[in-house]
This record gives structure tokens, C-alpha cells and sequence, in this order.
């Protein structure tokens, strides 16, 4: 059986270890950023960006419950934007707690997880591998 193919660019599946999210981080001033580049936004230098690995541990930065979505996805649900811990700041869905803007807090401590992305499968049947957040 083949590994899974990851949902994002910024998913990396090693052969040996865990799956983690990677990020590029400017050696001159620290900004991180998801896609990779040749000049820091922030500070402008040119040529100081290379690759990290991004902690699974974060912060809830801000959500929204989703409750209408596209045919065939799952409502409600929570879609989240975490801070990790540092550096990097990341969207995806928050699992593991109830769709209820009661129970769910912000600045509340999550973890990345790795999981099959919903059952979503390529035209060769390949399965995809994506994140999520849930409570730590």
C-alpha cells in the first residue's frame, strides 16, 4: 500500500517519521510563511529564507462555526486559524470539540494532528493525508 499524498504543499510526509508542517522562516528578521519565497515580506532581505519545521503546538487565534458549506461536507464545523508555537500561523479545521462558540475558547492551547483528509481520494484512488487541530 502506497503512503497517502498530502492535502497541501506545506504537509510533508517523510519516509522515516512523523508527518509535519513546514514553513520557510527569513534568517535576517524570523517572519515564517507557509509558501516558499526569495524575499521576506516583512524586512525585505533577499536570499535568507530556508525551510523549518513547524511545532504541532499552538494557540486558537480566532474561528468560525461553519453551518453552510458545499454538497457533501459535513456541517457545522469549526474552521480555525492557530498560532503555532514559534512562529507561523496556520488555518485549518479544529476537531474533537463540539461546533459550539460556548465551549470553545480563544487563545485555547491545540494541537496538530494528521489524519486521513475526510475520505477525499485522487482520480487513481490515492488517499490524501491532511491536518487538523484539536484541544490540548
Amino acid at each position: 500500500m502506497s503512503k497517502p499524498l498530502p492535502a497541501v504543499d506545506f504537509l510533508k510526509i517523510p519516509d522515516q517519521g512523523d508527518p509535519y508542517l513546514e514553513g520557510h522562516k527569513c534568517g535576517a528578521c524570523g517572519s515564517i510563511y507557509l509558501d516558499a519565497r526569495e524575499v521576506c515580506s516583512k524586512c525585505g532581505e533577499r536570499g535568507k529564507i530556508a525551510a523549518t519545521r513547524l511545532s504541532n503546538d499552538g494557540h486558537l487565534y480566532v474561528f468560525s462555526v461553519v453551518y453552510r458549506s458545499f454538497p457533501g461536507i459535513d456541517v457545522p464545523y469549526v474552521s480555525a486559524i492557530v498560532d503555532l508555537e514559534g512562529g507561523g500561523t496556520v488555518k485549518g479545521n479544529l476537531i474533537g470539540i463540539e461546533p459550539d462558540p460556548a465551549k470553545i475558547k480563544m487563545g485555547m492551547p491545540v494541537r496538530v494532528v494528521y489524519k486521513d483528509a475526510l475520505g477525499r481520494k485522487d482520480r487513481e484512488g490515492n488517499s490524501y493525508l491532511s491536518y487538523f487541530f484539536e484541544p490540548r
